[in-house]
C-alpha cells in the first residue's frame, strides 16, 4: 500500500521534493495526494508521472480531504512550528525542511507538539543520511586518526544579490516582528554546521556547552552571508564552522575531523571522504545515503528507526538560538568586497583562504587576523 504525502511548499527547493516524490511514488511506495500552494502550480510546475493531485492554500483542509499520512513541509522558517503543529493535530508524519525552526522556543514548540501527538517527524539535514557518517565514525571509533582534537566546517558559496529577492524572507533576520534568521550559517551552509555537530559527537542540545559568533555582511541585507562559529562540547571538543555566500570561486563545502595522526575530510554533498594519516598514503571513498523521505515512510512501515529525528538537531538548533540573539551582522567595510558586474554578486576577496584555515585551525576570522572581522571581539554564548 502506497503512503499518501501532502506537499506544502512546492516551489523553490520544493520543487526538489516535487521530483523525489516522484522517484519514491514510481518503486510504489508512496503518492503525492496533494499540494499546498498559495498560488496552485499550473500542469507544467508538476512533474510528469505525479498525476493529478489536489491543490489548496489550506494546508490543515487539504491535509483533511486527502488522508495524507505524511507532510513534507518545504515552506518559509517561519510557518515550520505552526504548520508542523497542525498535521501533528492530525495523526500526520512529518517531513520538515531546515532549519526547523527560527528560535530554540519554537524549535521546542514544535518538537514538543510532535512527540505529545506521538507522530513521527523527521527533519530535512540530508547530509546526515550519508552512509558516510556511520563508516567516519568507526573510523574514528578504531583510533585511525588517533585521538579527535576538534571538527572544523567550511563552506565557501557564492549567491548573486537576487537570491536575497527571492522572497520576502530571504536575508532577513526578523520579519513583521517575527524571527526568520536567514543566515548562511543556519540555512543555505546549515548542512555544514549540522554534520560538524555530528561528527563530533554532539548532536543534542545539552551537548552544547558554549558558543562563539562573528557574523558579517557584504550584501545590503540584514542577515549574514559571511560568518563564522564555534562550538564547546560537552565532551570538550570544539567546533568551528566558517561559511560564506560570497566566495569569488566557490567550491564544495565539507567537514574535517582533527585526530592527533590524521584526519578525515567529508564532502557532504557528495558523500565522499579522504582519510589522511601518519605512515599511510591518501585514501579517497564514496558512499551512497539513504533518502530522509524513504527513511520515514520504512519507518512507518517496518519500524525502521529514524536518521534525523528532532532531538538530533538540538545541538544545530542552540547555534541558530546564539545567532538570533547575537547582534545584527557588522557591514564589512566597503573595501573588502566587490561586485561583479556580470553576476550582480558580491564577492570577498581571500574569504576562500579564510574559510579553509577556520576550518583547519578552528580558529575565527578575528584570530586569523581578518582586519574587518569582529572589531569587538566574538560573542560570546554560554548554553544552560
Amino acid at each position: 500500500m502506497t503512503v499518501p504525502i501532502v506537499l506544502a511548499g512546492a516551489r523553490g527547493h520544493g520543487r526538489w521534493h516535487l521530483d523525489n516524490i516522484r522517484r519514491l511514488q514510481d518503486k510504489g511506495i508512496v503518492r503525492l495526494a496533494g499540494i499546498c500552494e498559495l498560488t496552485p502550480l499550473t500542469a507544467d510546475e508538476i512533474p510528469e508521472g505525479l498525476g493529478t493531485p489536489e491543490q489548496s492554500a489550506d494546508f490543515a483542509g487539504l491535509l483533511d480531504t486527502t488522508g495524507a499520512r505524511i507532510a513534507v513541509i518545504c515552506t518559509p522558517i517561519p510557518t515550520h512550528t505552526d504548520l508542523a503543529l497542525t498535521a501533528a493535530a492530525r495523526g500526520v508524519h512529518l517531513l520538515l525542511e531546515k532549519p526547523p525552526a527560527p528560535s530554540f522556543a519554537e524549535y521546542r514548540r514544535m518538537a514538543d507538539g510532535v512527540a505529545a501527538a506521538q507522530v513521527a517527524c523527521q527533519i530535512g539535514f540530508q547530509s546526515l543520511g550519508s552512509h558516510a557518517l556511520p563508516r567516519i565514525r568507526e573510523l574514528v571509533a578504531e583510533g585511525t586518526i588517533g585521538e579527535v582534537q576538534g571538527v572544523g566546517g567550511a563552506g565557501a558559496w557564492a549567491r548573486a544579490e537576487a537570491y536575497y529577492r527571492r522572497a520576502p524572507w530571504a536575508g532577513k533576520r526578523r520579519l513583521n516582528g517575527v524571527d526568520v534568521i536567514d543566515g548562511a550559517l543556519t540555512n543555505p551552509l546549515a548542512h555544514a554546521v549540522a554534520t560538524a555537530l555530528a561528527l563530533a559527537g554532539a548532536p543534542r542540545a545539552e551537548d552544547v556547552t558554549g558558543i562563539e559568533t562573528e557574523l558579517l555582511r557584504a550584501n545590503d541585507i540584514e542577515s549574514d552571508d559571511t560568518s563564522c562559529v564555534r562550538v564547546a562540547t560537552a565532551e570538550g571538543l570544539q567546533v568551528t564552522v566558517a561559511a560564506t555566500l560570497c566566495a569569488e570561486h566557490p567550491d564544495e563545502p565539507y567537514v574535517v575531523v582533527h585526530g592527533s595522526r590524521g584526519r578525515i575530510t567529508f564532502w557532504y554533498k557528495q558523500d565522499r571522504v579522504l582519510l589522511q594519516r601518519a605512515g599511510h598514503g591518501p585514501e579517497e571513498m564514496e558512499f551512497g545515503r539513504t533518502d530522509l523521505l524513504e527513511n520515514l515512510v520504512e519507518h512507518l512501515t517496518d519500524g525502521t528507526g529514524l536518521l534525523v529525528p528532532p532531538d538530533v538537531t538540538g545541538a544545530f538548533m542552540k547555534v541558530v538560538e546564539a545567532i538570533r540573539q547575537a547582534p545584527d551582522p557588522a557591514q564589512l567595510p566597503a573595501d573588502a568586497w566587490r561586485l561583479l558586474p556580470d553576476e550582480r554578486r558580491r564577492v570577498v576577496p581571500g574569504i576562500e583562504g579564510l574559510v579553509a584555515a577556520a576550518a583547519d585551525t578552528l580558529a575565527l576570522y578575528s584570530e586569523l587576523g581578518a582586519p574587518w572581522a569582529a572589531p569587538n571581539g566574538p560573542r560570546k554564548e554560554v548554553s544552560t
